[in-house]
């Protein structure tokens, strides 16, 4: 796949599947301007912006000609919105347990895709994202998308050795 056909690139998939890390990565390699969807939803103490306010950022955001957004979140069916305004979709499909794996690496550290009064404490919270991660059915969440707008192309990646096998070939294209 030739990446440099497309400017405006939607990345989705499980908790702790890479998502933020594949964004950082193609972001550096394209140029495209990356945006971190937690960094744009979440506000203090985890507040959720009404479903209005964040349908209204998600129309700022994807009003640009090039983008990445990297994310999952769907409060007030946004996903549609990216989805149907990218030129490409990036699906990762990781292995559940080693998106589990993801999420425990990297709890309690302080991340940049994060808003920086936020981080990823090990708690009652905690444990509802391991659960969330291990139940979560990648093929069965996108399917709707996808049948949606077949037009829109779609990359599945299926592991970590895949994503960085892509990443490397990219690379050359720049």
């Amino acid at each position: 796949m030739n990446i440099a056909d497309a400017k405006r690139i939607m990345i989705i998939g499980n908790n702790g599947s890479g998502k933020s890390y594949l964004a950082r990565k193609l972001a550096a390699i394209t140029g495209l301007p990356l945006t971190h969807l937690d960094r744009e939803f979440w506000r203090p103490n985890w507040e959720m912006p009404t479903r209005e306010e964040w349908a209204e950022r998600n129309r700022q955001l994807i009003a640009g000609e090039r983008w990445i957004i990297d994310g999952m979140i769907r409060h007030g069916d946004t996903m549609a919105l990216r989805y149907a305004a990218a030129e490409l979709v990036m699906i990762l499909d990781i292995n559940r347990f080693v998106c589990c794996y993801g999420v425990i690496k990297r709890a309690g550290k302080l991340r940049e895709d994060m808003p920086p009064y936020l981080w990823n404490s090990r708690g009652p919270r905690f444990l509802r994202l391991c659960k969330r991660t291990l139940l979560f059915n990648t093929k069965a969440a996108y399917a709707s998308m996808r049948e949606a707008y077949p037009e829109t192309p779609v990359l599945v990646i299926n592991s970590r050795r895949e994503m960085n096998r892509l990443l490397k070939q990219w690379s050359t294209q720049f």
